[in-house]
């Protein structure tokens, strides 16, 4: 029988044809660039130290650029151990092994039929991808070595200087670390985050304060590290900035501060500032930055969670001020607006005011049919509440705005029994001022307007 036999040159796909590595590799045929010699001269010294399997998994996600002869048609994967069958084709080991053991006879490419099923190994085809990933390797590892090395000459030299340089030297490397994820391990290893952290204070000025909020917000952040940034001092600055800063400055703090109240010991106390509570409110407001509103709305519902916070929240505006916001919300956005006047109608004052405001129910009445199925419970749990409180006002209110045939809707939908079983309430709860006669048509009507 025929058998494969290895071959000095190596064959690309187009017809092209290689003598060695050295041409190969050299002449950019698989990506460019020299490898790495010895002292000798001799190519791939260095990737007889690496191992193959470990670099390909460590550059997983930085060779993106694989050639497509290097992967295995089984797996898809980049090829460890080649080896060639009979009808020419190669695959990796295991997997055609695997193959074989299955009771195929055929090539899992060509689906030809095999008249041998020894495999060889392909040995020129490794040494191209070891000498490849090596090379990949290399490079990866000089680029971090080099962006580290930049990096704690960043951090030395933010000891030294002050004023524009000490903010230029800022948002450099706030870019290396949005770069460079991985740069984070370094810099605490090295004290970088430590010295960023006594950056913050009473005194110190806003261009400083948001480049170094939109590093710290980019890394991650040990408890203890965390703990000292609850300082009163520098929970302050954040506020301010908060308030005065740029769109990005505003956007960062909210992320900062809600990165600083995952931890078990952030006191709540720092969230009824007003200044915090005004500043989140008029940056949701802001039309001209989606993100903006959707980072002000994120962390609002994280403080409302906290019931010592709802009163202030109340205080400031912040019902008829979401209720409005409503409007412009879509249906996904909306889902934390709805969550925190739910949370909010759970006190007295809060429930006042979303009676009081004249929008409440059309708004809320608006989204029941758009929004997702969160959304749909928290705007539920608004009406009924509404609803409840002065069923003579606020049902008729409701029935008016649509709420009939949006609550048919809800009990026909595919949601939870819950759900439905409260939209049941609710509907009963807006008929008992109508005749039966009247409520059906009213439900008709609003349906067919709808």
């Amino acid at each position: 029988m025929p058998q494969f036999q290895q071959h000095a040159s190596w064959r690309l796909e187009g017809g092209g044809q290689v003598i060695d590595l050295e041409t190969a590799v050299k002449d950019g045929i698989l990506g460019g660039g020299g490898l790495p010699s010895g002292k000798d001269g001799t190519l791939g010294a260095a990737a007889e130290k690496l191992d193959l399997k470990k670099t390909i998994e460590e550059l997983d996600s930085a060779a993106e650029d694989v050639p497509s002869v290097f992967i295995c048609p089984i797996s898809l994967e980049p090829m460890v151990d080649p080896v060639t069958l009979c009808t020419g084709q190669t695959y990796e080991r295991g997997n055609i092994l695997k193959w074989l053991s299955l009771g195929h006879l055929t090539c899992p490419t060509t689906m030809q039929e095999l008249w041998d099923d020894a495999v060889t190994p392909n040995r020129t085809l490794h040494q191209l991808i070891s000498a490849w990933f090596s090379q990949r390797y290399l490079l990866v590892k000089k680029r971090s070595e080099d962006v580290q090395g930049r990096a704690a000459e960043l951090v030395q030299s933010l000891k030294k200087v002050k004023g524009q340089a000490r903010v230029e030297a800022l948002k450099e490397l706030q870019k290396m670390v949005v770069a460079h994820p991985s740069l984070g391990n370094a810099l605490a290893d090295s004290g970088g985050v430590a010295l960023l952290s006594s950056l913050l204070g009473p005194f110190t000025s806003h261009a400083v304060g948001s480049e170094v909020i939109a590093i710290l917000v980019n890394l991650s952040l040990d408890s203890d590290t965390k703990a000292s940034l609850m300082q009163p001092a520098r929970i302050s600055l954040v506020v301010d900035m908060l308030n005065e800063g740029t769109i990005d400055t505003k956007i960062n703090c909210t992320r900062y501060i809600e990165m600083l109240m995952a931890e078990k010991s952030f006191r709540c106390e720092f969230m009824l500032s007003l200044s915090l509570l005004v500043a989140l409110l008029r940056l949701a407001k802001d039309k001209r930055h989606p993100n903006g509103i959707a980072a002000a709305l994120s962390l609002l519902e994280a403080i409302c969670s906290h019931e010592q916070v709802r009163s202030s929240l109340v205080s400031v505006g912040a019902v008829t001020q979401l209720v409005e916001l409503l409007r412009n919300l879509s249906p996904e956005g909306s889902v934390p607006a709805l969550h925190i006047l739910d949370d909010l109608s759970t006190i007295p004052e809060g429930l006042s005011a979303l009676k009081d405001c004249p929008q409440t129910i059309p708004n809320t009445v608006r989204l029941l049919m758009r929004a997702s199925e969160a959304g749909v419970q928290y705007a539920l749990s608004i009406l009924w509440a509404v609803c409840k409180l002065a069923p003579d006002e606020c049902a008729s209110l409701a029935v008016e705005a649509g709420l009939p045939a949006n609550l048919l809707l809800v009990i026909q939908s595919g949601c939870n029994p819950e759900l439905k079983q409260r939209a049941a309430e609710l509907l009963k709860l807006c008929s008992l001022n109508y005749t039966t006669t009247l409520f059906i048509s009213k439900c008709k009507l609003t349906r067919t307007i709808q």
